[in-house]
């Protein structure tokens, strides 16, 4: 299983899925957008922190914000995943989709 698991891992860095899509309520897609966006101000933040020559460990306090707030929108995407394609790929034996999800769990417990 560790080698499926680690094969399917050097395979997603070289390429993304484009034959596969996820579709997301719209809900949960502003919910995305928002955090993001958010993420998108706490980056500029930083690099114009940087470009202040702000103390070194106010700027690395406020890169692990932003890799928090990419955790949290990684984790509403795993969510989604396993609610909607897992528990189908499930009840159609789709044992690539499972792979993929060890794959993702296996990269999110490395962080």
């Amino acid at each position: 299983m560790n080698k499926i698991v680690n094969e399917n891992l050097n395979k997603k860095r070289l390429s993304l899925t484009p034959d596969r899509k996820s579709i997301h309520s719209d809900e949960t897609k502003e919910n995305l957008f928002k955090r993001l966006n958010r993420i998108e101000g706490q980056i500029r933040g930083i690099k114009r922190l940087i470009e202040k020559e702000t103390y070194c460990d106010d700027v690395i306090n406020q890169i692990f914000a932003c890799q928090a707030a990419l955790n949290g929108v990684s984790m509403i995407l795993l969510k989604e995943q396993l609610k909607s394609c897992v528990n189908k790929s499930v009840k159609q034996e789709n044992q690539e989709v499972f792979n993929d999800v060890l794959v993702t769990v296996q990269k999110l417990l490395r962080k």
